[in-house]
């Protein structure tokens, strides 16, 4: 089991995660996160951190958000490792409640 970042961190990115993890598993990308399942170490404190409930244990993935799965370990393979807490990003207040925002991800 890992741990997967969902389509609600898509131009949200809050980094309250990042800052918790002991392993720094979490990489960036232009407008989102995502964790690097070869590197979690499945503790789960993360999950309770992060303001818009994006992130899951890929068992729990709910089935509209399974491609997030793939989509993680996919781009963890190319962006870097985020290695200290960021501000987010300046719409995050205009999207955290936004649904369907997987055409709005940057890679």
């Amino acid at each position: 089991m890992t741990y997967v970042v969902t389509e609600s961190c898509i131009k949200c990115k809050y980094t309250d995660c990042e800052d918790v993890c002991p392993v720094d598993c979490f990489k960036e990308g232009p407008n989102f996160l995502v964790i690097d399942p070869a590197e979690c170490i499945d503790c789960g404190v993360c999950v309770p951190e992060c303001p818009v409930d994006a992130i899951f244990a890929d068992t729990d993935v709910d089935v509209s958000q399974h491609p997030y799965i793939a989509l993680n370990a996919e781009l963890s393979m190319i962006w870097p490792t985020i290695l200290k807490k960021k501000p987010q990003l300046e719409t995050a207040d205009e999207f955290k409640d936004v649904k369907n925002k997987r055409d709005l991800l940057e890679k």
